[in-house]
């Protein structure tokens, strides 16, 4: 780890979440408001640190924080808290925090592993709008997914006898919030994985597509949430299905996540 202040304050970030998801806990398995509230200033506490790490990175880097697969991981994870702290303004249901958390947890964790030095100059094929444009809103969007993936681990932790009382969301409440942020993340996925990711590549490598794994994995992520949402608006993937489906997507974006990490390719440049 590099002492630059960014990297404290992502540290700072870490160990909030961590504390939120302790309260969390406590407050799914209590239902105790105080320490539901006390979990969720924790967590805020957590998403103004993430947010004060990015702007440092930002103004000790001089480009926005988008270069490496540990910024890129940063960004997602303050997507995903930024995304939680709206829902709970919305609905007042603090209990998808024993949810949201961990995966944030796990994000920056993964996130603590790689390279984290920063870079002044830019490679070459990173030097373009296109390429801010592709990785904030592919970094929205699966953030977003994401969010869907654990409301439908709420929804089947509730299962079909409603446990969770007044503690959890209800069902329908749920059911809203996976088709909510599938919905708000699967055009933001298109235009910003899909097409300006495109765009990109013909800018810096020359053709619109290689076929490279993090491409390949744009595309089956593209595919299935596509497959998604034609099967629940056709009313056949609706409840426990949805449910499940959010959270297939989540273990197809984390492979698409990892997979350059193993298989290299164009988009490996940590």
């Amino acid at each position: 780890m590099s002492g630059t202040a960014d990297i404290t304050l992502f540290w700072y970030a870490f160990w909030l979440y961590l504390g939120s998801f302790v309260l969390f806990a406590v407050h799914a398995a209590s239902g105790s408001r105080r320490v539901g509230i006390a979990a969720s200033v924790l967590f805020s506490g957590g998403l103004i640190f993430n947010t004060a790490g990015l702007a440092a990175r930002w103004w000790i880097s001089t480009h926005p924080p988008f270069a490496t697969m540990y910024e890129y991981a940063v960004v997602m994870a303050w997507v995903i808290a930024l995304s939680f702290v709206i829902f709970l303004a919305r609905y007042r249901k603090m209990s998808l925090g024993v949810i949201v958390a961990p995966g944030l947890i796990i994000i920056m964790v993964i996130a603590a592993m790689l390279p984290n030095e920063v870079s002044k100059q830019l490679m070459p094929a990173l030097q373009s709008y296109w390429f801010y444009i592709h990785v904030t809103l592919a970094a929205i969007s699966e953030g977003a997914f994401l969010v869907a993936a654990g409301a439908g681990s709420l929804y089947l932790i509730r299962g079909e006898k409603e446990r969770g009382g007044r503690v959890l969301p209800s069902k329908d409440v749920l059911e809203e919030l996976i088709s909510r942020a599938i919905r708000f993340g699967y055009p933001l996925f298109f235009i910003g994985a899909i097409f300006a990711g495109a765009i990109w590549a013909r800018n810096a490598w020359g053709r619109f597509w290689s076929w490279d794994p993090k491409e390949t994995g744009a595309l089956v992520i593209a595919l299935y949430y596509t497959l998604v949402l034609h099967q629940n608006a056709r009313g056949r993937w609706r409840g426990k299905r949805f449910a499940i489906a959010a959270i297939i997507g989540l273990v197809i974006i984390l492979f698409s996540f990892l997979g350059n990490l193993f298989l290299g390719g164009l988009h490996a440049y940590i």
